[in-house]
């Protein structure tokens, strides 16, 4: 968890949350390529970075309605982190379910193969 040792609440707070949000994305989408390759001991890796990230989100906000979604989702995250195995399908969910959390980040659903056990949607 040293990665993001560095960064301040303060700093943090200065993010828009749809780049708080995208961010932490970012750290799950790197996870989501180490999963499928089975490398469990670097996926705990960024699950860590992302329970850090979105601790810092979660102190950011002033909503409190916001605070309890963000924390019921680092439940789901705090669960996978602690499994002995991996679990794609609940990783993918997890990850949907982050993206839903601002307008901007929903858009990057398509592109990131989180849709339909992980096989991006097209209009054909």
């Amino acid at each position: 968890m040293t990665q993001h040792r560095e960064l301040s609440e303060e700093r943090w707070s200065g993010f828009t949350l749809d780049q708080q949000i995208l961010m932490i994305a970012n750290e799950m989408n790197r996870a989501s390529g180490l999963l499928r390759s089975g490398d469990i001991v670097r996926t705990k890796s960024c699950y860590e970075r992302v329970l850090q990230l979105t601790d810092l989100t979660v102190r950011a906000q002033s909503k409190s309605t916001l605070r309890r979604e963000l924390l019921r989702w680092r439940d789901l995250i705090a669960e996978l982190y602690v499994e002995e195995t991996l679990r794609d399908e609940e990783h993918r969910q997890a990850f949907r379910s982050l993206l839903y959390f601002t307008p901007e980040s929903a858009r990057q659903i398509p592109y990131l193969g989180v849709e339909r056990g992980g096989v991006p949607q097209t209009d054909a």
